[in-house]
């Protein structure tokens, strides 16, 4: 008998700590949903896909243009592992079919051997010129983040119409030839901002041309582009 009655005590004791633990449960459950600020339940928005403008193989995403045309674009514009080579003579460059605005772009490029020039052009406008209306972001060497206003493109920090060029705001921070860099630029409605390797180098505003194609050009010795893409900014 007293068995029987030890063991229905132990049984009513586990069911009252079962119970009691449900309503602790409950109760912090409680406490969460009301310490919640309004809007803290929303899903977090997902980043922008990648718009990949050069896809590794081929060059069929864009238009090669050479300032000489008795020479063929296939012979200075090639790709082989991944890379765009591109020889730098004759000057021209390729541009993208598409034309983009409200974007972050991000290029890695390099001077295989011999430190030289080249640039990265965006808001290309038509029709295809050796120097398009456009800003091109500056790749010579030592000068990478300057910006260059061609054909009637402009920006609020001209301050002198006669000067085209917007020079970087900190010293060179380029890598030797050989070694990979990167150049960031954010185009925002009629805003620009360009970094260097990771250095903020040049801001523009109230571009006067704010949608276009994007080159890379052929100018000077030979130079190479890899992870060619842009993220699409919400206007």
């Amino acid at each position: 008998m007293k068995t029987r009655t030890f063991r229905f005590a132990a049984l009513l004791l586990s069911i009252l700590l079962l119970a009691s633990s449900v309503v602790i449960a409950q109760g912090k459950s409680t406490d969460n949903k009301l310490n919640e600020k309004p809007g803290n339940n929303k899903q977090k928005e997902k980043p922008s896909p990648k718009t990949i403008l050069f896809n590794g193989k081929d060059l069929k995403d864009w238009v090669l243009y050479l300032k000489d045309s008795s020479v063929d674009p296939s012979t200075v514009f090639t790709v082989k592992d991944g890379v765009i080579n591109i020889k730098g003579d004759p000057f021209g460059y390729i541009r993208t079919k598409k034309k983009y605005s409200d974007y972050a772009l991000h290029v890695e490029w390099r001077y295989p051997s011999e430190l030289s020039n080249s640039g990265v052009f965006i808001h290309v406008q038509e029709p295809d010129t050796i120097w398009p209306r456009c800003i091109e972001n500056q790749l010579k060497a030592g000068n990478a983040g300057d910006y260059v206003l061609m054909n009637g493109a402009s920006i609020k920090e001209q301050t002198d119409q006669a000067k085209r060029v917007i020079p970087k705001m900190a010293a060179s921070n380029e890598k030797a030839a050989g070694e990979w860099n990167s150049i960031d630029i954010t185009c925002k409605g009629n805003t620009i901002e360009t970094k260097v390797n990771g250095l903020l180098q040049n801001k523009g505003t109230g571009l006067n041309v704010t949608e276009g194609s994007i080159c890379l050009q052929s100018e000077g010795k030979t130079v190479e582009f890899r992870n060619v893409y842009l993220t699409k900014l919400k206007k």
